[in-house]
């Protein structure tokens, strides 16, 4: 059987491609058991530096795959809950806990979790042709995949509100215009540009990224004091860093820095 998720590993940078095409990368069970092992290497293998996400054929992700919970009339209602606890927000809180950027290229459709997904990653690069759709309220049910957590800090409440509840198409142009993703592309320089993108971070300071990912994550809940200490903190934790003192000697020596992201 073909693997639902392709691993590719070049110059630092892990690519996971979703391989569901038929099914528009929607996942299932077992998909989402491949991704949790990929990740683990991803967080333990120091050589791997930045995490690229796409999918395979037209779309990045349709989200959940409907028939694996289909509703059996016979039958009493499925537990949507359970794939949200075991999957989906395990998924969600490893990608944001990784010291590494994590890079979303969005090649197609990206509907339903699918959607949030690609929001919550670092740095969301989409093909023009892309597309973001919201399309749990069609279905009666709540954005998850850490959806409603993203939506509002990315969007706005009137925004999120307005894609959460109707649950209509959002051009990957508007997405960029609304600050939802970082960039659009034209869909040929799609893998060109992203590939670009990560092999770059791929060569940066990791630890200090990693870092950076943490505070600002917990600047949405912190109080300025709060985050003042934070920062205190963490500055004093990247400056212990192999990479602060590269960067450093690279700087007075006018030379480019060879960072390690240790």
């Amino acid at each position: 059987m073909d693997s639902l998720i392709l691993c590719d590993i070049q110059q630092g940078v892990m690519t996971l491609t979703f391989n569901r095409p038929e099914r528009l990368n929607s996942f299932n069970d077992a998909m989402h058991r491949e991704l949790a092992e990929h990740l683990t290497r991803a967080e333990r293998d120091d050589e791997i530096r930045c995490l690229l996400l796409t999918g395979a054929g037209r779309a990045f992700c349709a989200g959940q795959d409907l028939n694996d919970r289909n509703v059996d009339p016979e039958a009493g209602p499925p537990d949507l809950g359970y794939s949200v606890e075991n999957f989906y927000n395990p998924l969600v809180k490893r990608l944001a806990r990784l010291g590494k950027p994590v890079i979303a290229a969005v090649n197609g459709v990206a509907a339903g979790a699918g959607a949030t997904l690609a929001l919550g990653c670092d740095i969301v690069i989409a093909a023009r042709s892309a597309s973001f759709v919201m399309a749990f309220s069609k279905l009666g049910l709540v954005p998850d995949c850490g959806g409603t957590w993203f939506l509002p800090r990315v969007a706005g409440r009137a925004r999120a509100l307005g894609l959460a509840l109707l649950g209509e198409k959002l051009s990957s142009e508007q997405a960029e215009r609304w600050g939802l993703i970082w960039q659009t592309v034209d869909d040929a320089e799609l893998v060109d540009t992203t590939r670009t993108l990560a092999q770059h971070l791929a060569t940066q300071p990791t630890y200090g990224l990693g870092l950076i990912k943490q505070a600002l994550l917990a600047g949405e809940h912190n109080s300025l004091e709060q985050q003042l200490e934070l920062e205190r903190d963490y500055q004093r934790m990247a400056g212990r860093s192999a990479d602060y003192r590269e960067g450093v000697a690279a700087f007075l020596a006018r030379r480019p820095a060879q960072f390690t992201g240790k």
